[in-house]
């Protein structure tokens, strides 16, 4: 009887260990021993906060999958011509069909433009974040291929916070450069200018040179309280090539008495006063799990909903606030992510 006893644990353990096909069944991966290839296409470069928090949320939102990633950079914040801007794509599209990934995870309007509604409707799942304008104007709205996260301004936010810092202030002028995508952002400012008692808004400038920003910069000294620094990338020099948006924040750091603020966290570390910004690693982060529902989960793009991430965060710039003469507050301090240096100081 033992040795009986014996001889059929023996069997059973045998059969246990067998694989599934060997029983008649196909043995296939579990989503974590699957291996996926993930494109990541960024509109602008690397390394930047935006850009690169964005992909470590998107990551993160992807958990324990199993990914090879791949990054292009478009880079087109410095090299923001149309010629430019095609060529890129042109690079992009064609890593796409050479390594075949099984996602495409495209950030900013720049890649949507010029490389994701090129697959519209196609086998590729794609998963934007980061997008200003209107999904529907690159034909997403009704695709069966894409999904993805919207990038929405904490207008109303930012102004509480800069009047916390700021008590008095009641008049803001607000400056653009003149790319397209501001458009839908100005549109949707004015949308909330309703719900900002005590506070003018004006002038709203669009400004394409340098030289013209400084000059309305110094010009506004006297007639405003604050300014909004929304457009700073487009501003050409005398040879017609973009001015960094470093230099830009710096010289208004250095020569403008006027606290300002933005949306992005990127400008306070570079002289902007403060902003309740759009948070990279949400966008990325809420992008990251709309890839997993569709890679793990077997989800359509187009059974998850397009929306924008609605928490943001609060940043200022001691560094800004001591060059001002002012002194924020407790509540301040303790409320906000505090930005201590110039990054040209570190």
């Amino acid at each position: 009887m033992r040795f009986v006893r014996l001889l059929c644990i023996l069997c059973l353990t045998l059969f246990l260990t067998l694989p599934a096909a060997a029983s008649g069944g196909e043995a296939r991966p579990s989503s974590q021993e699957k291996r996926y290839k993930i494109l990541h296409v960024m509109s602008y470069h690397s390394p930047w906060r935006w850009t690169d928090g964005q992909l470590q949320g998107f990551k993160d939102g992807l958990g324990d999958l199993s990914v090879e990633y791949r990054v292009f950079q478009m880079d087109t914040k410095r090299n923001s011509t149309v010629a430019a801007k095609e060529n890129a794509a042109k690079s992009a599209r064609e890593l796409i069909e050479r390594w075949q990934p099984d996602l495409l995870y495209t950030t900013d309007d720049d890649a949507q433009q010029y490389v994701a509604k090129h697959y519209l409707n196609k086998d590729l799942p794609i998963v934007f974040s980061g997008v200003n304008k209107d999904p529907g104007i690159y034909g997403f709205e009704g695709s069966s291929n894409v999904t993805g996260v919207m990038e929405q301004e904490h207008f109303l936010e930012s102004v509480q916070l800069l009047k916390k810092i700021v008590p008095g202030v009641k008049r803001i002028a607000v400056v653009f450069d003149d790319a397209p995508m501001w458009e839908p952002v100005k549109k949707r400012m004015r949308a909330v200018l309703p719900k900002m008692a005590g506070v003018e808004f004006g002038p709203w400038e669009t400004i394409d040179t340098f030289e013209r920003y400084q000059h309305r910069i110094e010009e506004f000294e006297g007639q405003v309280d604050a300014v909004a620094l929304i457009g700073i990338f487009n501003f050409r020099d005398a040879e017609g090539r973009n001015v960094p948006y470093q230099e830009v924040l710096r010289w208004t750091a250095e020569h403008s008495s006027l606290p300002d603020f933005g949306f992005w966290v990127d400008r306070m570390h570079f002289g902007t006063l403060c902003g309740v910004t759009v948070s990279e690693r949400e966008q990325g982060l809420a992008a990251g799990r709309l890839a997993r529902a569709i890679l793990a989960e077997g989800k359509s793009p187009s059974s998850l909903p397009m929306k924008p991430t609605v928490k943001g965060l609060p940043v200022f710039s001691l560094a800004r606030a001591k060059k001002l003469g002012i002194r924020p507050s407790t509540g301040v301090l303790l409320s906000t992510e505090v930005i201590r240096q110039f990054e040209w100081e570190k």
